[in-house]
């Protein structure tokens, strides 16, 4: 092997760097097989004896007219360095945030509004073919229309990326287009009301995190439905995994469900006042991170749309009133102060405020309400025993009630929302836009994001073997000969979570257990998996959290807390009380019902590779991980 190298014609590679992740150096010495170090010369003029034995060669840099290439796929080389200067150079040098790969569009998030998404850029690139205008969500969202007009073939658009991406606001766009380029004649603006499904959608589902000022905390999967002169006749929602644990807890600079804070904003107005609310800084629900506004979001004028939205698609001012009451109770019950009596017992004053408040929206009895919040109701074969609470216990008990109330409202609000956009006849095609939660991870990472990036290592399998197998057929169509790729399998991974003795399934054992704790959990994962799992690692400085080797990095979850999202326990006597309510809205929420059916179904899950045994004591509960 021999790499030359002259002033006028030379080699450059990229070598790894600390700081910049990739730096660019240039081969100054002919290179042959067997020398033990590569001649480089920095850009910054240093000479450096670069180590290639056993160390594998560099990759090579493609050439300067290459670069700034609008498809990845027409490099020369290509490889992590290569595709991650390419977008580099379009994004900070031709202020360009689309790149394509391929098939795959690359989006680089601006973090501000751009003006190319107005309805002449969507007009310009209908009717387009992919590769013939710059890279643009458009031109994806055209190829898919095209696709389904011209074959009558079904499609998706998946939208994937890490938590502050981007994905939320690229489906956006994806269905603004479709709602604009199957824009019907008639006056039944079904388009109009399946875009007005987004901003509710996201007040109820959407919050500030660290990383993201309107992160979406659940995944949602949007079918949209055309006829044969394929324009939109309606649409289908399906939700999954809503953190419902954000609802009581919100880390630093972080905030709850944006409706929360709309609400509160709006709290003086005329029809609000009933509710009793006040500024968020006032509720422990809103105030926990610290910060409850969001730089540049104005939270009243967010409420008006999101009235605005809710009467576009039929739900009128008595709907919303009771949505809003549910809400407004939620904030007001965690405020209910419990106070300690002794080591083993805690209380609630029957003159509590927003326990009263709490009782009087959601028309309840506050003697029995103050009741079952501190105490428990335990059933043997012989007897019936009422056990006090611990001041600990009865907030958990609060908290988990909490978020059972929000969990049904959100479902329920999906539920209507679908019940709206849908269409009696038939369906002749769809296409379906996928905005999946992204892959996260935190200063602290805890069971929500070990759910969100089990799912992620799912949807990567899936990516990974759909796209192979585009790839194969196109291949096969064009009598290309090709040997299989070799990609990345993470079914080692899934394995480690998901399989017989998984992470799950001890989870799911420890809940079951009367002395389960979290630390008894965690110490079962550390006998099974450390030095017997290479993806499975004990953080060095730590003996409460585990490190687990994803796809796409490296996470550490703190296991503090694992066992109670993972029951997700609420008191059969507290949804008794609940159930009994004269507020008709609070009281359907808690009545056993079957699911609803197509087309309203508002969850699905995603099926694991082990076999969930449910045990037929009612006691045993669904843990959350075995829906996940």
């Amino acid at each position: 092997m021999f790499w030359g190298s002259s002033r006028s014609c030379y080699n450059r590679v990229w070598i790894p760097d600390n700081e910049e992740v990739w730096q660019s150096a240039e081969i100054t010495k002919s290179y042959r097989t067997g020398d033990r170090v590569l001649h480089l010369l920095l850009e910054d003029g240093t000479e450096l004896n670069y180590p290639v034995d056993p160390a594998p060669l560099p990759p090579l840099r493609n050439p300067d007219i290459l670069v700034g290439e609008n498809d990845l796929t027409a490099l020369s080389y290509l490889h992590e360095p290569a595709v991650l200067h390419n977008l580099k150079v379009r994004f900070v040098e031709s202020k360009l945030i689309y790149t394509y790969s391929g098939i795959i569009l690359v989006a680089m998030n601006p973090y501000k509004q751009l003006p190319i998404y107005g309805d002449a850029i969507i007009h310009a690139y209908s009717g387009q073919n992919m590769g013939d205008m710059d890279p643009h969500i458009f031109a994806v969202a055209e190829e898919a229309y095209k696709q389904m007009a011209r074959n009558n073939r079904n499609q998706s658009v998946i939208v994937s990326g890490e938590s502050g991406a981007g994905k939320t606001v690229s489906a956006r766009y994806a269905m603004r287009y479709f709602a604009t380029v199957s824009k019907s004649n008639s006056n039944v603006h079904v388009e109009d009301k399946v875009l007005a499904s987004n901003p509710i959608t996201e007040a109820v589902g959407n919050a500030k995190t660290t990383r993201n000022d309107n992160s979406s905390r659940f995944g949602k999967y949007t079918e949209i439905s055309f006829d044969q002169r394929h324009q939109i006749t309606g649409a289908n929602m399906r939700t999954y995994l809503l953190e419902k644990s954000r609802v009581v807890f919100q880390s630093e600079n972080e905030r709850n469900y944006h409706i929360f804070y709309q609400l509160c904003a709006s709290a003086l107005q005329p029809e609000f006042k009933h509710l009793k609310l006040g500024h968020a800084e006032e509720f422990n629900y809103t105030r926990m991170g610290g910060n409850t506004v969001i730089e540049g979001v104005d939270d009243r004028a967010d409420m008006m749309e999101t009235q605005k939205t809710f009467t576009l698609l039929g739900l009128k001012e008595d709907f919303q009133m009771d949505v809003f009451k549910i809400l407004a109770a939620i904030l007001h019950l965690g405020n209910v102060q419990m106070t300690a009596v002794g080591d083993e017992k805690s209380s609630v004053s029957l003159e509590d405020k927003h326990l009263n408040i709490f009782c009087e929206l959601l028309d309840l009895d506050n003697d029995k309400v103050a009741q079952w919040l501190c105490h428990r109701k335990i059933i043997t074969t012989s007897e019936t025993v009422i056990k006090p609470m611990t001041k600990l216990q009865a907030l958990n008990a609060r908290d988990a009630l909490a978020k059972k109330i929000y969990s049904h409202l959100f479902d329920f609000i999906v539920e209507r929302i679908n019940k709206a956009l849908h269409f009696s006849g038939k369906q002749h095609t769809f296409i379906g836009v996928l905005d999946i939660y992204g892959f996260e991870t935190f200063d602290v990472n805890s069971f929500e994001q070990f759910c969100i990036n089990y799912a992620n290592e799912k949807l990567q399998q899936q990516f990974n073997l759909l796209l192979t197998c585009a790839f194969h057929n196109e291949y096969m169509k064009e009598n290309i000969p090709w040997t299989l790729i070799d990609f990345y399998d993470n079914q080692p991974v899934i394995d480690l979570i998901e399989a017989k003795m998984g992470i799950l399934e001890l989870l799911d054992e420890e809940c079951l257990l009367p002395q389960g704790t979290d630390e008894n959990w965690l110490q079962k994962l550390y006998n099974n998996y450390i030095n017997k799992n290479p993806f499975f690692q004990k953080p060095k400085m730590s003996n409460t959290s585990f490190i687990i080797q994803h796809f796409a990095d490296k996470v550490e979850y703190k296991s503090e807390g694992f066992l109670e999202k993972n029951r997700d326990t609420v008191y059969e006597v507290l949804i008794d009380i609940l159930r009994n309510s004269k507020f008709h809205l609070c009281a359907n929420f808690f009545r056993d019902r079957p699911l609803p059916i197509s087309p309203y179904r508002s969850t699905i899950t995603v099926k694991s590779a082990k076999t969930v045994v449910k045990p037929p004591n009612k006691q045993f509960r669904t843990t959350v991980g075995s829906e996940v």
